[in-house]
């Protein structure tokens, strides 16, 4: 798998000319060899040139966490008296184009281009490894299955009324629904909105210690990492609304559109289909229901060792999908000092259609709890 990557990653380069490729922390370096940097001052650094072999500079200290790989590359590990930027340096050699992971903290940047060879090029990593990266393999496809379902689990224990809300803070039911992420087999909670009534407004609200009560609608996003044996976890993200209580007619009839717009939004992500088309398929129906300005975000982001990766499902972007895409549908509708109400799905674009992983029930459940 990952002398296969390998392969793909330095056809790009050579397609786009770049000479070396330098990954630190960030999702680049665990997709590819399968080991995550800590993210220390310590630097840990790929050293990828398009010929010759790849080399893994880390901190000693560090070098215990490698699994190593020596069909992908040789690992080097640093003393704490040596200079690791003169290393990586040394590894990459002369350059005319380079490629940095774009996480790369700044102050490494600046001091390998302090000492590499002057006049050299240099730009994102991510133009090589993004759209590499956005098309899953049928591994890193069951990977995100698996994530979903266990995500589709803890959805279905807040809709049957299993996670208590009534007079509990938003922070204690975050923090529920972040182990309840944990047991279902996630080794990393990502992150667990839950914002009730008018918090509900603010589509990145952080939860805090509003106490819930009857009557509110609580709108619920969350998700974590999925662990591979391939080193590189994949991610989560569901979100679903529950009331506590009848929700009002208004909220109710809003819910409905929005429910027929992520549908419609669903079914048109075929292969071929420009992502703009698909934020296209939910944004239309609502601006035509009168909820256009309360549906204020992008339709989907792509997913997969991140959170937020390619490709992006939002206007401007006449990029096709392709088979192996992955994303968010998403679309939201907020009423500020009110209410907000969103419903989130997984999909996979493929050759057979449009494969949604999340399968929780798409409702407005009413729980009592």
């Amino acid at each position: 798998m990952h002398a296969e990557r390998m392969d793909r990653v330095r056809a790009a380069m050579a397609a786009q000319g770049i000479d070396v490729l330098l990954l630190s922390v960030g999702p680049d370096l665990p997709w590819l060899v399968g080991y995550e940097a800590m993210p220390l001052e310590r630097l840990t650094m790929l050293v990828l040139p398009r010929e010759g072999e790849a080399t893994l500079v880390v901190p000693r200290l560090e070098a215990p966490r490698v699994v190593e790989r020596p069909d992908v590359f040789a690992l080097r590990p640093w003393e704490e008296a040596e200079d690791p930027v003169a290393a990586v340096a040394a590894l990459a050699g002369p350059a005319s184009v380079v490629a940095v992971g774009d996480r790369t903290w700044g102050g490494f940047v600046l001091d390998l281009q302090g000492v590499m060879p002057g006049g050299a090029r240099w730009v994102r990593a991510s133009a090589v490894t993004g759209p590499l990266r956005a098309r899953k393999d049928p591994e890193e496809v069951a990977a995100l299955r698996v994530a979903a379902e266990a995500a589709d689990r803890v959805a279905a224990q807040l809709q049957g009324g299993e996670v208590p809300l009534r007079g509990r803070t938003e922070a204690q039911v975050s923090a529920d629904i972040g182990q309840r992420l944990l047991d279902e087999g996630h080794h990393r909670v990502n992150f667990a909105i839950v914002a009730a009534g008018a918090h509900a407004a603010s589509p990145h609200h952080e939860p805090g210690e509003a106490v819930i009560e009857a009557g509110q609608v609580v709108l619920c996003d969350f998700g974590g990492t999925w662990p591979t044996p391939s080193g590189a976890g994949y991610c989560s993200d569901i979100t679903r609304c529950v009331s506590l209580g009848p929700p009002p007619p208004e909220v109710a009839d809003a819910y409905d559109a929005l429910r027929a717009a992520q549908a419609a939004s669903v079914a048109a992500a075929d292969v071929g289909t420009a992502c703009e088309a698909v934020d296209a398929a939910a944004r239309d129906p609502l601006v035509a229901a009168g909820y256009g300005d309360r549906f204020i975000h992008r339709t989907g982001h792509g997913i997969g060792v991140e959170e937020h990766e390619d490709p992006y499902i939002v206007a401007g972007n006449a990029a096709a999908l392709e088979a192996g895409h992955a994303f968010s549908v998403e679309p939201g509708i907020y009423t500020p000092g009110a209410w907000g109400l969103r419903l989130e799905d997984i999909v996979v674009a493929t050759d057979a259609g449009p494969l949604a992983l999340n399968r929780a029930d798409h409702s407005l459940v009413l729980v009592d709890a």
